[in-house]
């Protein structure tokens, strides 16, 4: 069984070696992995997530980062710098073409990978030195890119994890920077959510 988390830093999280999919970083995919290949001798898991990257940005490396690889299980966590990007720089990726962009990457995926299981996670954001500048765009245009992938996720009968629940039920116990210090980029318990919630969508 071969896993594939792909995403921006959330997924990254200090891989370092980009051309190297076996590379896992410390966030939340390292912590699938020790649980995923404790208990399966024939299990890989890599992690093709990239700092920065926009939909866009999937869309370019998606060949060489995905449909090669030909992974059983696909875990896709993007949103959140096609909105970022835009309030930094202006070169952010709009509603209409994150979610023209996104349909593009699920169908060929589904064409060439069409027995890949295929779990899309929800771009989220709360409160934090990153988002609390300009928190009702963050958030509002967040929730957009949100929708669109829980829409999508229908639409192709995939799997969704709505991390925007996950990180706001949290916070009922512990306060916004427990679990993600700037607003985006998760701590170690904040990885640990994302884990948790990734493995009940699995039933694992």
């Amino acid at each position: 069984m071969r896993y594939l988390f792909q995403g921006d830093s959330i997924t990254d999280c200090g891989r370092g070696d980009y051309e190297n999919p076996y590379a896992m970083g410390n966030g939340y995919p390292r912590l699938l992995e020790a649980e995923l290949t404790a208990g399966n001798g024939d299990c890989e898991v890599m992690n093709c997530g990239i700092s920065g990257s926009r939909v866009v940005d999937l869309l370019a490396r998606w060949k060489r980062d995905c449909l090669n690889l030909k992974p059983d299980v696909l875990t896709i966590l993007i949103g959140v710098n096609d909105v970022w990007h835009e309030l930094g720089n202006r070169n952010g990726v709009d509603g209409p073409l994150f979610e023209e962009v996104y349909r593009i990457i699920l169908r060929e995926t589904r064409a060439v990978l069409p027995q890949t299981r295929i779990v899309l996670m929800g771009a989220y954001v709360i409160h934090g030195t990153a988002t609390d500048p300009e928190w009702e765009t963050f958030s509002n245009e967040v929730k957009a890119r949100r929708d669109i992938a829980c829409m999508l996720a229908e639409e192709f009968g995939m799997d969704y994890v709505d991390l925007q629940q996950v990180f706001d039920q949290a916070q009922k116990k512990y306060p916004a920077e427990h679990w993600a210090a700037d607003g985006v980029h998760p701590t170690a318990a904040g990885h640990w959510l994302i884990a948790r919630a990734w493995k009940e969508a699995m039933g694992i």
